[in-house]
């Protein structure tokens, strides 16, 4: 592979250093052993151009660029965007098309070939505006991948009857089991939202009732795929479940993305990551203007001598992307190495490698804060960074080796996630204060941030009794009235308390499982299929028995039993409350009818939906 090395040295200059180094294979070779590097010259640079009126990515000179990147202009209309020339150090000139963002802010160049890893691409443009033409032009470089691959699907361990839940009506569905060990009738309302996996059995989304309850599940395949960060959101004026999945073997591709699905449990739309990538699991939020931002993690060569590592290594280069949900095109895109330094992670690059990269930023949640800047939250510099989206530049930073604020008692935090700004100003984390070890155990935390003084207060702290030192994810969910709900990500459990600590749900899964996060949200679903139907018979003269459920339906209150001659025929028999999940009913003595059905009701008595009828 030819490529442009660090500081501009090309291939004939690196041939004289080498001895006459002439044979092209060999040169190749040299090359790309050679140390590169992945951070600019200048941290924290400004991606507002022409002006200050277009937010560019890739950010001028990054050297973090993916070699299938488009090239991203934000905040004015496409139509003001003219002249644009793009052109390869390597690879020459490059012919594209410049796509509009359907919100009417930008557009982006489409190149139609690849960049090459390693060379320097330089931008031209024009905006035209108020009659006048504004030239702007950057440039950036391509980075070379590392030698890692990319992560599938997982294996999952031989599942075992008493860790999962099984029914009669729907043997298909095999969901871990949920204890529930407190539920306080001051518990808020609203159902319960996680997405299980690492232990036996199946894996995906799942919905719990306030009462732990299951209401739905959706089993992923094949074996071994992982769903994460699944909850309601807002899309097109609908509320609408989304969830990360990996692998989504959807339109003609099996890579990593994000669903989008309806109130029928019918997926609507599927959100890929831009620029060649794949979306992580981390944060995957809709946004009122119909874009979504979404966490990536990707990993590329880089000399990390000046941080203890090996020149010949790699690092894992994670970023935020503002995605257009309609067109797909990525509006924006922030990478954490152009503005915080290689230092600054509390993790050792000692034993990093271009197989193992250096994990040094870790992003693992983004916040839109109320003044419109982001919150980028970092576990691996035990920092939480204000972002201004417009610039790309870091304000201020919330913890780490560079606090801009003075930290008081209790505020520090140590591999944490999930930094949300609450409508007080207040800052959410969960600190997970592991691993290594750091703290005693995991936390939920409130900090208030004065931005006068530029000092950090505590102002509530909530630990899970019996302790629980989760050494991964985990979330802060803010309620109503002060309730908090918390999942313990890698310590497989999920807890409600109070605005005075007492503690109001807590409930764990089999202790092989873990969900990134946990969510207490409103919810209402109706299956666009039929309600299931198990009939069981019974042993000697007693009556069979029948088991109803409906994956999904969160009104059904009560089933009616109907019977017949001819599945045609059925009548009503008799009616039972709804029990769970799955509802068991026993056939009236002396029913002798050859077929019955069942219909859900809601708490009204209307007809929800039947079942097909089946033989008793």
């Amino acid at each position: 592979m030819r490529v442009l090395l660090a500081g501009g040295v090309s291939l004939a200059v690196l041939g004289g250093l080498l001895g006459g180094v002439s044979d092209p294979a060999r040169a190749r070779a040299a090359a790309a052993s050679a140390p590169v590097g992945c951070v600019p010259s200048h941290l924290n640079v400004s991606a507002a151009l022409a002006g200050s009126r277009v937010t560019v990515s890739p950010g001028p000179e990054t050297r973090d660029a993916s070699a299938a990147t488009q090239i991203s202009m934000l905040g004015v209309p496409a139509g003001e965007l003219t002249g644009v020339t793009v052109s390869g150090s390597r690879t020459g000139a490059h012919a594209g098309r410049l796509l509009a963002y359907s919100q009417g802010d930008g557009a982006s160049f489409v190149p139609s070939s690849p960049f090459a890893a390693g060379e320097r691409v330089s931008v031209r443009a024009q905006l035209q505006t108020g009659g006048q033409a504004v030239p702007f032009a950057w440039s950036f470089i391509v980075a070379t991948p590392d030698r890692a691959g990319e992560a599938g699907g997982n294996s999952t361990p031989r599942s075992d009857p008493s860790d999962y839940q099984s029914f009669h009506s729907r043997p298909d569905l095999r969901p871990p089991l949920v204890t529930v060990t407190v539920r306080s009738p001051a518990a808020s309302a609203g159902d319960i939202f996680l997405a299980p996996y690492s232990g036996p059995g199946q894996y995906g989304p799942m919905i719990l009732d306030e009462s732990g309850q299951l209401v739905w599940f959706e089993p992923l395949s094949p074996s071994g795929t992982r769903a994460a960060d699944f909850r309601v959101q807002q899309y097109e004026g609908q509320p609408v479940l989304t969830w990360w999945q990996d692998p989504l073997i959807a339109g003609g591709s099996s890579k990593a993305g994000e669903v989008i699905a309806n109130s029928s449990y019918q997926d609507i739309a599927i959100a890929r990551a831009g620029n060649g990538y794949q979306p992580d699991l981390h944060e995957f939020q809709i946004t009122p203007q119909g874009t979504a931002l979404i966490t990536v993690y990707s990993g590329i060569d880089c000399d990390l001598s000046s941080v203890g590592g090996s020149p010949r290594a790699a690092v894992a280069d994670t970023l935020l992307q503002e995605i257009d949900l309609k067109t797909g095109l990525v509006m924006y895109e922030w990478h954490a190495l152009d503005h915080v330094a290689l230092d600054e992670a509390y993790v050792s690059a000692a034993r990093s490698s271009q197989i193992t990269p250096f994990d040094y930023f870790h992003i693992n949640s983004i916040d839109v804060q109320q003044d419109g800047t982001l919150l980028v939250d970092s576990r691996n510099t035990w920092a939480a960074y204000d972002v201004d989206p417009h610039t790309g530049i870091v304000g201020w930073r919330l913890g780490g080796r560079h606090s801009s604020f003075a930290m008081g008692p209790g505020t520090r935090t140590a591999f944490q996630h999930d930094a949300r700004q609450q409508p007080d100003g207040t800052i959410t984390l969960f600190d997970n204060g592991a691993t290594p070890r750091k703290h005693p155990q995991s936390r939920a935390i409130q900090l208030r941030l004065d931005m006068g003084r530029m000092t950090a207060t505590l102002v509530r702290s909530e630990q899970h009794a019996p302790a629980l030192v989760a050494g991964s994810q985990g979330n802060v969910q803010a309620l109503a009235q002060g309730d908090w709900m918390v999942g313990w990500g890698e310590e497989p459990y999920l807890s409600e308390s109070s605005a005075s600590g007492q503690l109001l749900f807590d409930a764990h899964l089999p202790a092989a499982y873990e969900s990134y996060r946990a969510y207490r949200l409103p919810w209402s679903g109706r299956p666009t299929g039929p309600p299931a139907l198990a009939v069981v018979p019974a042993a000697g003269t007693h009556g069979a028995r029948i088991y109803a459920s409906w994956n999904g339906a969160t009104g059904v209150a009560s089933w009616r039993v109907l019977a017949g001659s001819s599945p045609t025929s059925v009548k009503p028999l008799s009616a039972t409350p709804r029990t769970g999940f799955e509802t068991a009913i026993a056939l009236p003595a002396g029913s002798s009818a050859p077929y019955v059905a069942v219909q859900a009701l809601d708490a009204t008595g209307a007809v929800m939906g039947v079942s097909p009828a089946a033989r008793a």
